[in-house]
């Protein structure tokens, strides 16, 4: 029997804590186990990218690009980060100069794997990241947001890999986000996608539905290369399936992973601590519930609690169950967008306003009218031209990419900077300012 062993991307260090408390692990927490996590055969540890960056400027008085630093000294095993395109690590989107030179940056400071995607897959919003992490020597991973609507089909995703394909990326990563995709729907798709491109493809999932070790099973079995999994303590919820089980699941296969799985018992068991002392330091929640329901409103986990607690405070949580109904509304209306960062706060915030409100469309943020506008992208069907009106009246459409209204924007940031008391700030700390201005320039009156 010919061997396929499948690889294993560990998610502790970033998604794992992500999604179960809210990004807020030390690096003091993470620093005992690091070479342990190094020597146990891991693909790739992701380890920054997503939310941390924010994290460690606003939460953790920590220096995201010191923490880098530290990381790569300690792993030999490729650092993998996620990045929002356009957005980088941010929510809007910035010019091409600020894009091209954090990708240079997060590479000199030891990047290995880029994962990068655009909440529309829009690929206009992905080239000049994916082009930066080409000319700078990264191994860049093209992405398919994975989502369910009238307009996505294991077609639609097809035909984005052979783009991305076409773009230069080195592998497709699937990525689930809400823990939508079903194993056998994760089989057709796999086969289809390896049918079609000659590259790795690698499969990321939440639980948020349970799906998640079953749906892995399957895409193994249709021939995926490699899987995202959270280390026990940080797995499962809505999180990634668990590391440990997975690698058992497959002992004794074509399959198997070729980790002990016995060599990560004590590195659990450190991060069991972790996550403790993480959730009573921050008084965070502790446990979170599989919710099959989220095939149908489709938003990821840690944002519900967010939507939850925004009705509690206007004494409105008696209509927690209206906001799940009104999501999949408002989505519709905006043209299904696949609902990750930004987009998913994007929808959010409106059905949040519509179910406070008790009359739809009656407050609108400026996130929603740039969405409507065509200013995150194209949206994967129109908005509904009932609501297109009534949100943006017959303001005109931006039909080209949103990026080529923004002017280059390192010179003036660095002006900026030396206006507020940095006149020598490294290009670091440009590019922190430039993606969270007032939490950096707090994070600089202390540590700088």
């Amino acid at each position: 029997m010919a061997k396929k062993p499948v690889k294993i991307t560990e998610t502790v260090l970033r998604d794992g804590q992500q999604s179960l408390t809210a990004t807020r692990m030390r690096f003091e927490d993470m620093l005992p186990q690091l070479e342990s996590l190094d020597k146990a055969g891991f693909h790739a540890i992701e380890a920054w990218g997503g939310a941390t960056f924010d994290s460690c400027l606003r939460f953790l008085g920590e220096d995201p690009w010191e923490r880098l630093d530290t990381l790569k000294k300690h792993l030999k095993t490729p650092i993998s980060m996620l990045l929002r395109g356009q957005n980088i690590l941010g929510y809007n989107h910035y010019a091409d100069d600020v894009v091209t030179e954090f990708v240079k940056k997060a590479v000199e400071h030891g990047i290995s794997i880029i994962r990068v995607f655009d909440a529309l897959n829009d690929v206009r919003n992905i080239k000049v990241a994916i082009d930066a992490g080409i000319k700078y020597g990264a191994h860049v991973q093209g992405t398919l947001v994975y989502t369910i609507s009238p307009y996505h089909t294991n077609q639609t995703f097809v035909d984005l890999a052979k783009e991305l394909e076409k773009m230069g990326v080195h592998s497709i990563c699937i990525k689930d986000m809400s823990g939508l995709l079903k194993p056998y729907v994760a089989e057709d798709l796999v086969k289809s996608l390896k049918a079609a491109v000659k590259l790795p493809i690698e499969l990321h999932t939440h639980y948020t539905s349970g799906f998640g070790s079953m749906t892995y099973l399957k895409a193994i079995e249709a021939g995926v290369d490699i899987i995202d999994c959270a280390l026990s303590p940080f797995s499962l919820g809505t999180s990634q399936p668990c590391t440990e089980t997975m690698i058992a699941a497959l002992e004794g296969t074509e399959y198997a992973t070729g980790i002990d799985r016995k060599a990560l018992t004590p590195i659990a068991q450190h991060f069991l601590g972790v996550k403790n002392k993480v959730i009573n330091e921050f008084k965070l929640k502790n446990h979170f519930d599989v919710d099959p329901n989220v095939l149908d409103f489709q938003i990821p986990g840690g944002m519900l609690s967010n939507l939850y607690n925004q009705l509690k405070e206007q004494g409105m949580e008696d209509k927690y169950q209206d906001l799940l109904e009104e999501m999949p509304r408002v989505r519709a209306d905006l043209g299904y967008p696949p609902l990750v960062t930004p987009s998913s706060q994007i929808v959010g915030s409106m059905a949040t306003f519509n179910v406070m409100m008790g009359k739809r469309y009656a407050i609108v943020p400026r996130e929603v009218k740039d969405l409507a506008r065509g200013k995150y992208g194209k949206t994967p069907m129109p908005v509904a031209a009932e609501v297109r009106e009534a949100i943006i009246g017959d303001e005109p459409i931006i039909d080209y990419r949103p990026a080529d209204d923004i002017e280059p924007q390192m010179e003036k940031l660095k002006a900026e900077l030396a206006e507020k008391g940095y006149p020598n700030a490294s290009t670091e700390d440009v590019l922190s300012y430039a993606l969270f201005p007032e939490v950096a320039l707090e994070f600089f009156k202390n540590h700088r």
